[in-house]
Formats: C-alpha cells, sequence, structure tokens
C-alpha cells in the first residue's frame, strides 16, 4: 500500500485529489495538510510515502516545507503540483529534493500513475515542460566548479546516461538509444546517484545542467 499526505491550501481540491487516489486499491491518503509547516509535521509524523505538494499556501508555503523535509525526511517523496506560471518555483523545488512535479489540469489517471512513478524511484520530468522551465530559469555563464568535479567522478558512459536522463528520457529509452539492458541502465542510474551524492534522477537532472555536460537549448 502507497501511503500519501496531500498539501493544498484549498479543501475542495484536496477532497477531489483524495477521491481520485482513494479509489485505487493501492493506494491509500493518510493525512491532509492546508499549509507547509502542516505537511512537515505530518510528514514526520506519518512518514507517508509521497506528499503531494501545492507550491502556494499561507504561511510555509511548499518549497520550504520542501527543503525541509528533504532534510529531515529524505524518504519521502515529494511530488509538486503547480501549473506552467510556476516555473521558477518548480526549478527551486527540484534543486531542494522534490521527486518531480503534476500540473494540476492533469487527468486522473495521471495522478495515479505519477504517484506510483516516483514511488519507484522514477522522476517524475515531462521532458517538454522540464526543457522549459530548465532553459528560462537555469541559464548559467559557465559551468559552476563544485558540480563540475562531481561530473569528472563518472565514467563515460555514466556522463552518457546522465545526458539523456537529463533530456527527459525513461529508463526503457534510454536502454533503447545505448543497446542496453534496462538493468544495466538501473545499475548506471544507481552509481551515478552514488558518487555524485544525489537523491533521485530529479537533481540529476539540475546537475546535469549546472555542470555544464548539458547546456541549456541542446
Amino acid at each position: 500500500m502507497i501511503r500519501i499526505l496531500i498539501a493544498d491550501d484549498q479543501d475542495l481540491v484536496r477532497g477531489g485529489i483524495r477521491m481520485i487516489l482513494e479509489s485505487q486499491p493501492d493506494l491509500e491518503v493518510v493525512a491532509e495538510a492546508a499549509d507547509g509547516a502542516e505537511a512537515v509535521a505530518l510528514a514526520l509524523e506519518q512518514r507517508p510515502d509521497v506528499v503531494l505538494m501545492d507550491i502556494h499556501m499561507p504561511g510555509t508555503d511548499g518549497l520550504a516545507a520542501t527543503r525541509e523535509l528533504g532534510q529531515r525526511a529524505p524518504q519521502v517523496r515529494v511530488l509538486i503540483l503547480t501549473t506552467f506560471d510556476d516555473d521558477e518555483y518548480v526549478y527551486r523545488a527540484l534543486r531542494d529534493g522534490a521527486a518531480g512535479f503534476l500540473l494540476k489540469t492533469a487527468p486522473p489517471a495521471r495522478l495515479v500513475d505519477g504517484v506510483r512513478t516516483v514511488v519507484a524511484g522514477e522522476a517524475l520530468l515531462a521532458p517538454a515542460i522540464t526543457r522549459r522551465l530548465i532553459e528560462q530559469h537555469l541559464r548559467v555563464p559557465s559551468p559552476r566548479a563544485a558540480e563540475a568535479a562531481r561530473i569528472e567522478s563518472l565514467t563515460d558512459r555514466e556522463r552518457e546516461v546522465l545526458t539523456l536522463i537529463a533530456r527527459g528520457l525513461s529508463n526503457q529509452e534510454i536502454a533503447g538509444e545505448l543497446f542496453l539492458s534496462e538493468t544495466t541502465v538501473k545499475s548506471h542510474i544507481n552509481r551515478i546517484l552514488q558518487k555524485a551524492a544525489l537523491r533521485d534522477r530529479a537533481q540529476a537532472v539540475v546537475l546535469a545542467y549546472e555542470s555544464g555536460l548539458v547546456r541549456a537549448g541542446d
């Protein structure tokens, strides 16, 4: 059973999301929060697998809550609920440890699939939206030294895999691109995360751009 916490300041939104999720036999909503501070407190108490986190909430917002959970409960996966107008906030959330993001306009099936995706260890990053937010909000004039040093620890094959992750490819697509098995791809990704001290592939995307391995517009 996948345990979920919903954080949104609108009662109707939380209720609608709860109905969608609890229609599935493997999903359970264990708590609801109306602001970021409550979300953090309940997440520490309930230890859900996933927090569906709205960005704009009164008091402690979703960004601050995501950052705090990344520090205090890194095993909890945070899935940001967003709109197209929130690109800059989404990028900051990814840097602070969010596992990905979903548009609030996503159909119910996409919401359900998104929760299962992040629990399985994948990042939920739609390639087109990811490319747009990276290119708009990560225009680094030159590679950052600290991030570039982390890339140096990777093998050539691991850099290839990281490049494809940054371009939004799934494990299956990476396997096809490099003529590898999905198991081998997963092994490469695990080593990338370990060597570069990353929580998940969402942070790997950010590192790929900040290090200069992949550049906006590529």
